[in-house]
């Protein structure tokens, strides 16, 4: 089966029979990778259901997701509202667990599968909750987390009694602060719980330079199980600080989600690309008989707009006599952008498109050269919507229906809209005096 289609990337696949239906529905870090694990000849594979499963896999879509979290809290609701047959996991309502800090005068921190009105700050859902309380067990231990664990319920207004005070363990061996007896005052325990609520929210680092340095020491000392502790915490942080989008699903989000990967896939086929063009920049000018020339590139990832890549750009180049020159405006704000990347050790994208034709592309190819990077290159034309592509005579004209072309298009449009919208704002700024 051809896997060319899927990236490496975090997500979720869908493997469907012949009729289309859900077979089974998996997560994974690198969807590439992990799909075809399933093709591979295995003996020692004692899995009974997969020789079965493959069998009967006519094709496999995908939903890309920003992490292997929110790959995994989309896989739990997609099996739990499909069903499939081939999951045996999740079927259930069970649901993934979160941190509260509880809502109270002396607050408690707890593992809760609900989440409610309480009150409570929340964080999470953690998907991977092993390593997590691990992670938060040793924090308690080493007095980090030091908020009370008791179940009791008081306040400054109805304060514990004395005998349930004197009852309890964690006061007596001094594992706690004690605010039942008034060891503490409000503000002060305020400010333990104040400290928790900071490292849930990622304010982790002097702990993880803590644990690093604590990891390379075991290490060298050939205390190998210390080491494989704090790498677990180093791991555990990893998965906290992972970006989580995904809530509950809507009724649409399948067929939205997989026909927006699936634009990816048709665009990789129709233009012979070796990877599926999951990050596309797209470029456009604006100017006005060469006046407040500017540029603009958007960024598109699994179909999607990101507009933390949005650039905007005040062309430099002076304007001849006549007009604007698009090509040398296109070709400049190509190469700007492909300088960021490079000075910035992004990841390049798969794809760049140019809002032009052959002379437009033409510029971009050459700031391409200039810039060293060697990232595929089309231009799209308004008129008949033709793309062009390099070494290629005549221009590929797709279906108006065709899912890449709409994808195409849709950059298009939303790097001419970022454009006149700065364009438009030069323009006003000049008109009441004002600088840019």
């Amino acid at each position: 089966m051809d896997l060319s289609h899927l990236p490496d990337t975090p997500g979720v696949y869908l493997m469907r029979d012949a009729a289309g239906a859900v077979l089974y529905v998996g997560k994974a870090k690198d969807l590439r990778h992990r799909v075809a694990q399933y093709f591979r000849k295995n003996p020692s594979d004692t899995r009974g259901k997969v020789p079965n499963l493959v069998a009967l896999i006519r094709s496999i879509d995908y939903i890309a997701s920003a992490s292997e979290r929110e790959a995994l809290l989309t896989e739990r609701q997609l099996i739990h509202s499909l069903q499939p047959f081939f999951n045996e996991m999740w079927k259930d309502s069970k649901s993934y667990p979160y941190l509260e800090l509880t809502r109270e005068d002396f607050p408690r921190l707890l593992f809760t599968r609900r989440r409610t009105r309480d009150g409570g700050r929340y964080f999470g859902p953690y998907p991977k909750v092993e390593p997590l309380k691990k992670l938060t067990a040793y924090l308690w231990r080493i007095k980090f987390i030091n908020l009370r664990r008791c179940r009791w319920e008081f306040s400054l207004d109805k304060p514990l009694e004395e005998k349930k005070i004197k009852a309890c363990l964690y006061f007596h061996t001094g594992q706690c602060t004690a605010p039942c007896a008034g060891k503490i005052s409000k503000a002060a325990y305020g400010g333990l719980a104040g400290r928790v609520a900071d490292f849930l929210k990622g304010d982790f680092e002097k702990l993880r330079l803590a644990f690093s340095a604590r990891m390379r020491r075991a290490a060298a000392k050939l205390a190998y199980e210390e080491a494989g502790m704090y790498r677990d915490f180093l791991n555990a942080f990893s998965h906290m600080e992972e970006r989580v989008l995904v809530h509950k699903l809507g009724a649409d989000f399948l067929e939205q989600a997989t026909g927006r990967t699936g634009a990816v896939t048709a665009l990789k086929a129709a233009l012979g690309l070796t990877r599926p063009p999951a990050h596309i920049e797209a470029f456009d000018t604006s100017s006005l008989f060469g006046k407040y020339a500017v540029g603009s590139s958007v960024c598109f990832i699994n179909g999607e707009k990101n507009t933390a890549h949005y650039r905007k750009y005040r062309i430099h180049f002076e304007n001849t006599p006549e007009g604007g020159n698009d090509f040398a405006m296109m070709g400049e704000i190509v190469s700007r952008r492909l300088m960021q990347i490079k000075k910035q050790a992004d990841p390049p994208p798969d794809l760049l498109l140019i809002d032009g034709g052959p002379g437009q592309l033409a510029a971009a190819m050459k700031s391409l050269r200039a810039a060293g990077l060697k990232i595929p290159v089309i231009g799209l034309a308004k008129r008949l919507e033709e793309v062009f592509m390099p070494g290629r005579a005549l221009p590929l004209l797709l279906d108006r229906a065709h899912p890449g072309l709409r994808l195409l298009q849709a950059l298009r449009d939303e790097a001419h809209r970022f454009g006149v919208t700065y364009h438009r704002k030069l323009r006003g700024k000049a008109e009441l005096g004002e600088d840019e």
